[in-house]
């Protein structure tokens, strides 16, 4: 017996870049970092405890618009390109290194983990989901769904028609890709408001999570606070994001990134060496992070020192064992004051994982093992299991709310983003009323037509550019993917208005946007 559960929850999400039209473009380097540091390592991580019996499992949420992506063959073809190119940089710095005993071992260890990298790829021949989802069908992993292009939710909801295609297409994508339906949903940003778990009933999302104050200020407040799940009026149950095992990975102050030991994402070799030394391997013929990074976090005021591996390591087994500990403490004292076993929820975005945080996997496997082998106070579990084994919980309904600065709607609401909601309303507007009108007479053009639009109009919709615009991250960038897909579906509306739809230019709209091949336009009505 144990005196409580853990649950680890993954989100997995970019946002939608593919540009066919350019022979290179920066941004989609977003997803190929991403693959080689954080998708492939999560993937080893479930291999090796597979191979080796671990019984230990979490939940993933992997986005329609990161499988999409990920199941591209144009950029499977150029993830494969740039793998290539990273290999060549790499032996190119073996050479340069070489009788440099503190920067060859960090080479050495980047061209093993590149080949690794490469040789995982193409043993499955690139299909990273079906990867994910055999894990899922052996019972390690519960993936779970996201909305169709991770719209911001409550700032959509003045068209609740446009809400209901978020998650519905969302659903009906993740049928696709896994052959069944999602069980649970990472909302967008974790952001919820007063009506939405009717949406999600409908869809049979069993259950969702939120940010501690969504359920805290729920009502009636929750009898065992954040520590049990509640269900909504509608029916799919809430479950809170826990504060305290968070605020040790995610806290700038206090978080486990942050140690003196490990290697600092920001030093790169794309920085820091000669132009024309880098100049053949940077495609796009601008300095960038090439993923090749030799320094440690060292300190805020201190000058970067030199990785150093050992300490490096050190660092993660004592900081998985920290955080394995801090768990059992405080699933222990839980009980002590509850009459029932406590569940703590631990969100996290995965890319923190491997990406920002380079020894980031591999704190996830020593945890996942050292709580699967080095205490019984708490068993992991994930939301979905949980709820099999607790049918009975309290009836709330949350409070709006979402995981984002100061808990509500400031960061995809402000003076940097706010001129694109009236946009999005507008077109949403225009989406459902195309969508009634032409219900039950499309023909295969009319529909081809309605299926391009919506495309467009839920790209348009991803919060990734209201935050990015927030953030001063590649503003310039998500203001124009905001422009362009409005541009194109207002200038096609017009044209399937007047009669007069340019074959050419729905084609190239095709080409660019080819996101959902099977869209079912209808859940806008």
């Amino acid at each position: 017996m144990h005196d409580g559960y853990l649950s680890l929850v993954l989100h997995a999400h970019l946002p939608y870049v593919r540009h066919p039209e350019y022979p290179h473009f920066l941004e989609e380097d977003w997803l190929y970092e991403a693959i080689t540091e954080t998708y492939l390592p999560l993937l080893w991580m479930l291999e090796e405890q597979a191979r080796d019996g671990v019984p230990a499992r979490f939940a993933m949420s992997l986005t329609p618009p990161l499988c999409h992506m990920l199941r591209d063959p144009l950029l499977q073809a150029r993830y494969r390109k740039h793998l290539d190119n990273l290999l060549a940089l790499t032996e190119k710095e073996i050479v340069r290194t070489e009788g440099d005993s503190r920067l060859h071992p960090i080479v050495s260890l980047y061209f093993d983990r590149f080949t690794r990298a490469k040789a995982s790829y193409e043993a499955c021949q690139g299909d990273l989901v079906g990867r994910f989802a055999a894990f899922q069908e052996e019972g390690r992993i519960e993936i779970i769904t996201c909305a169709a292009t991770h719209g911001f939710l409550p700032l959509l909801n003045q068209h609740p028609q446009a809400v209901r295609a978020q998650i519905m297409i969302a659903r009906d994508d993740y049928r696709a890709c896994f052959g069944r339906d999602p069980v649970g949903i990472w909302l967008p940003e974790c952001a919820y408001v007063s009506g939405l778990d009717s949406i999600l009933q409908e869809a049979n999302l069993r259950w969702f999570i939120l940010d501690s104050h969504g359920l805290m200020f729920g009502n009636p407040r929750p009898r065992y606070a954040i520590y049990a799940p509640g269900f909504t009026p509608s029916g799919p149950a809430v479950f809170a994001r826990d504060r305290e095992s968070s605020r040790q990975v995610w806290s700038a102050e206090e978080g486990y990134p942050g140690d003196a030991a490990y290697r600092d994402f920001y030093r790169d070799i794309g920085f820091d060496l000669g132009m024309k030394y880098l100049a053949p391997h940077l495609p796009g013929g601008q300095r960038k992070f090439t993923g090749l990074k030799y320094h440690r976090i060292t300190g805020r005021n201190a000058p970067k020192d030199i990785y150093n591996r050992a300490w490096a390591e050190a660092a993660v087994d004592a900081h998985a064992a920290d955080f394995m500990w801090s768990r059992a403490r405080q699933i222990g004292d839980l009980r002590k004051a509850m009459d029932r076993p406590p569940l703590v929820l631990s969100p996290f975005d995965a890319e923190l994982f491997g990406h920002w945080w380079f020894e980031g996997p591999e704190f996830l496997d020593l945890f996942l093992r050292k709580s699967a082998y080095d205490q019984n106070v708490f068993r992991l579990i994930t939301p979905g299991e949980y709820l099999r084994g607790n049918p009975t919980q309290q009836i709330l309904s949350p409070s709006a709310s979402s995981w984002g600065n100061m808990g509500y709607w400031e960061v995809w609401l402000d003076e940097s983003n706010s001129w694109i909601y009236p946009h999005l309303h507008q077109a949403g507007r225009r989406m459902s009323e195309l969508a009634r009108h032409h219900a039950d007479n499309a023909s295969p053009e009319t529909d081809r037509v309605l299926r391009q639009l919506a495309r467009e109009l839920l790209l348009a919709q991803s919060s990734d550019w209201a935050f990015l615009m927030k953030t001063g991250t590649a503003r310039p960038y998500a203001e124009k993917r905001t422009r362009d897909h409005l541009l194109r579906f207002h200038h096609l509306q017009g044209q399937f208005e007047k009669g007069a739809v340019d074959a050419a230019f729905l084609e190239n709209c095709e080409w660019r946007d080819n996101i959902f091949p099977e869209l079912n336009w209808h859940h806008f009505i």
